[in-house]
């Protein structure tokens, strides 16, 4: 069939909002498809028509918690490791800026899609020519690949700490998470985000316990929120300042929240969609909280454990699986440490197999099984995965990570960009488009973003 005017029941196109498939009147193609994100989970969960607002906000509770994985995956270790270990609490400030601008992308994800009933990548599709279609999928691809290499490798190495599996071993196990996500969707699209909000309560407990061993100085980590323009000037400092950010702001993150906020069962029309906005920012930026007291957790401990102790060098998950309980005096620390990094590793695999998805549909517009469609994403992924694990074993897996975050960071301008634009344009959000004040810190944000990747580049080429 011919992808891009693909054939539609009468009642997929009765429930579909005018301006999906009015093309060009709306500010999209005209041959742009008019097919539901996720349409296997799209609007199947109930929300209350009405009663307390405690109600409405937990039925719209799920989708910011699956969005927050990301920012708290092995990669995010990895870089949070490197910094307090040897720049101590100096990059918290990275952290609290990154999670700042990740709640407001994510906010802005969240919009596109209640407002347009189109995911990121539709969205892109519906608006850009071919050419610049498959660049951006593959730059998306890019990136998934590299936060899968972070997770696989993390997941890999728990599974290493604590039941002593080979690497490449606990990377095919890894692997089979696809399996683990097509079980969950079956049982329902609160089944998934269930098992993800364990798992996530899991590692927070783990990160409470270990913040009280560590009992770092209060006034030391409160004075490392606060920006140092030695973060800009020190080269060493700012490849993992950048590396936070793409281990905070991930690009597949915008494609994932801007299709799983319409698994809801809001109303489609205007104030379904207003209330729909305000609950699911809500919901994500608290989960985002969540997520930015796990990556200071993970900095504050190896500042307080390693950077205190002299142990400046540790950049390594499995050297700070062995120095962990030594010097916390804690015997459980380690062992706390690595269920932790194995509920992130789980967790983060299963969202970005999902995002995976939702990338390839909506850029491609394929129509296959659920089984196929998962097998091959992960599969795209997956393969150059196993490989370098292969080659590099566990030599290097640190700076393997942090590369890998550095890689997503110079991804994110082809999500950001086209994110901002397309919440900024009447044409396509009508009166939902934001105002100007937030779209001019959005473009800061992205401008930001994209000042820092190309200074990266030049220190990178001729350091």
């Amino acid at each position: 069939m011919d992808a891009r005017s693909p054939d539609l029941t009468p009642e997929l196109s009765q429930d579909l909002p005018k301006d999906l498939t009015q093309g060009s009147a709306a500010g999209w193609r005209d041959d742009a498809p008019a097919t539901r994100s996720l349409s296997e989970v799209n609007a199947t969960v109930a929300i209350p028509a009405a009663g307390a607002w405690w109600r409405r906000l937990l039925a719209f509770v799920g989708p910011g918690y699956m969005v927050s994985v990301g920012y708290m995956d092995p990669g995010n270790w990895a870089t949070d490791l490197a910094g307090g270990s040897k720049f101590g609490y100096t990059l918290l400030s990275v952290i609290l800026l990154s999670n700042l601008m990740a709640i407001l992308l994510q906010s802005l994800a969240a919009r596109l899609g209640i407002v347009t009933d189109r995911d990121l990548a539709q969205a892109c599709r519906a608006t850009y020519s071919p050419a610049v279609n498959v660049l951006l999928w593959l730059a998306c691809e890019a990136a998934i690949i590299a936060c899968d290499l972070a997770e696989v490798i993390g997941t890999a190495i728990a599974l290493k700490l604590l039941f002593g599996i080979p690497l490449i071993g606990g990377a095919l196990l890894a692997a089979l998470d696809a399996f683990l996500l097509l079980l969950l969707m079956n049982r329902g699209f609160r089944f998934l985000e269930a098992f993800v909000m364990a798992l996530l309560a899991v590692i927070a407990v783990c990160f409470a316990v270990q913040i009280v061993a560590a009992a770092p100085p209060v006034a030391d980590v409160l004075h490392g929120f606060l920006p140092k323009t030695e973060i800009f000037t020190n080269s060493e400092m700012l490849y993992i300042a950048i590396g936070i950010i793409g281990a905070t702001v991930m690009p597949h993150n915008l494609y994932l929240h801007s299709s799983i906020v319409q698994t809801r069962a809001y109303a489609r029309d205007d104030e379904g969609r207003r209330e729909a906005i305000k609950w699911a920012t809500t919901d994500s930026t608290i989960a985002l909280m969540l997520a930015l007291f796990i990556n200071a957790a993970i900095l504050v401990v190896a500042a307080a454990t390693f950077h205190r102790s002299g142990h400046s060098d540790v950049a390594e998950i499995g050297q700070a699986f062995e120095l962990l309980s030594p010097l916390l005096g804690l015997g459980i620390a380690s062992t706390l440490f690595a269920v932790a990094l194995l509920a992130s590793g789980l967790n983060s695999t299963v969202t970005a197999t999902l995002a995976g998805q939702i990338v390839m549909e909506g850029f491609l517009d394929l129509r296959l099984p659920s089984w196929a469609r998962r097998l091959l994403t992960r599969g795209i992924a997956i393969i150059p995965v196993i490989i370098v694990t292969a080659i590099y074993g566990e030599r290097g897996t640190a700076d393997l990570l942090v590369f890998s975050q550095v890689v997503l960071s110079m991804q994110l301008p082809f999500a950001v960009i086209p994110l901002v634009r397309f919440v900024s344009d009447r044409r396509k959000m009508g009166q939902f488009a934001i105002p100007a004040s937030v779209a001019a810190i959005a473009w800061i944000v992205a401008g930001v973003i994209v000042i820092l990747n190309v200074k990266l580049l030049v220190d990178t080429l001729f350091a």
